[in-house]
């Protein structure tokens, strides 16, 4: 595990990839490229510079990722010291909506008689 003395900085591509928010550093570069990265509200290019204290924004797979830089580090550590690297502040997810499901046919039943459609619309209100 190395980790830069307080103060110091690193590019933000290798801290991203340290943290362990992207899988690659290319990715992370490549992030940082397209303007899915930005740093304090600004687009970051991959030598973008981050401290402690700087708020990164990653949007990914999944929903965008809101951390604020507790620790810089340059080498990709372990799962969990890597969540003692920064602060994350990402919103929960919205609750699921419940869908009713919707009752179906055995397979090769063929097409529903009258009176099964006639109790496929009662149930469907109509």
């Amino acid at each position: 595990m190395t980790a830069a003395p307080a103060g110091t900085s690193t590019r933000v591509d290798r801290w991203v990839w340290a943290a362990r928010l992207t899988r690659t550093r290319a990715l992370a570069a490549a992030a940082c490229r397209a303007g899915h990265v930005k740093v304090n509200g600004d687009r970051a290019k991959p030598a973008t510079s981050v401290k402690v204290g700087d708020e990164v924004r990653v949007r990914g797979e999944g929903p965008e990722r809101i951390v604020v830089v507790a620790r810089v580090i340059e080498k990709r550590v372990g799962a969990a010291v890597a969540a003692e690297v920064f602060v994350d502040h990402t919103p929960p997810p919205p609750p699921r909506e419940e869908v009713a499901s919707v009752p179906q046919r055995d397979r090769g039943a063929g097409r529903p008689t009258k009176r099964e459609r006639r109790l496929i619309d009662q149930f469907r209100g109509r």
